[in-house]
């Protein structure tokens, strides 16, 4: 018996000895990194161009059939698109004109930045509010980012088939 219970604090040692020059050498090696703290993107409203203020706690939301248009290219057009009458219209978002080239999408329920190129975009982050599910489709010309809650689904759309990318929002 008292052999096992050496042989038991031996190997208790051993692996308590093992964890801790595990942890202190790759605690060192973290923290030699330097990791950056992440900056907050200022989010625009979806009525407007200006970021949500938040020390009022409120949020503007775009609602079914309520069409916002930020500046774009002045040589370029929107593009009506086809939509069933059965199914919400989309509201048409474009891309501020700024000096970054990632923008934020507010629908209820998240918030998604994309980085716009010239030619693609791609996605920065989505974030869904408390409560909301997120889900992701991406293609090589294409990206569909939907938040959905119960039988709520709100969409973003995001499409650079042979032209610059577009954003539309569907909230249903």
């Amino acid at each position: 018996m008292r052999n096992g219970l050496v042989q038991l604090g031996a190997w208790a040692a051993a692996t308590g000895a093992a964890v801790a020059l595990s942890w202190f050498g790759v605690h060192a090696v973290l923290v030699d990194a330097g990791f950056e703290q992440p900056s907050a993107l200022p989010l625009p409203s979806a009525t407007g161009g200006t970021p949500d203020d938040p020390s009022t706690g409120q949020v503007a939301v775009a609602t079914v059939g309520e069409a916002t248009q930020r500046p774009a290219d002045p040589s370029s057009s929107p593009s009506p698109s086809p939509t069933p009458s059965s199914k919400p219209s989309p509201t048409a978002v474009r891309k501020a004109s700024t000096a970054t080239s990632v923008h934020s999408y507010l629908v209820p329920g998240g918030r998604v930045a994309l980085d716009m190129k010239a030619d693609r975009a791609e996605l920065v982050s989505a974030t869904p509010d408390s409560g909301w599910q997120m889900q992701v489709w991406q293609d090589t010309e294409w990206m569909r980012i939907d938040f959905s809650k119960g039988s709520s689904t709100n969409s973003v759309f995001v499409t650079w088939n042979g032209h610059p990318p577009d954003v539309q929002t569907v909230v249903r």
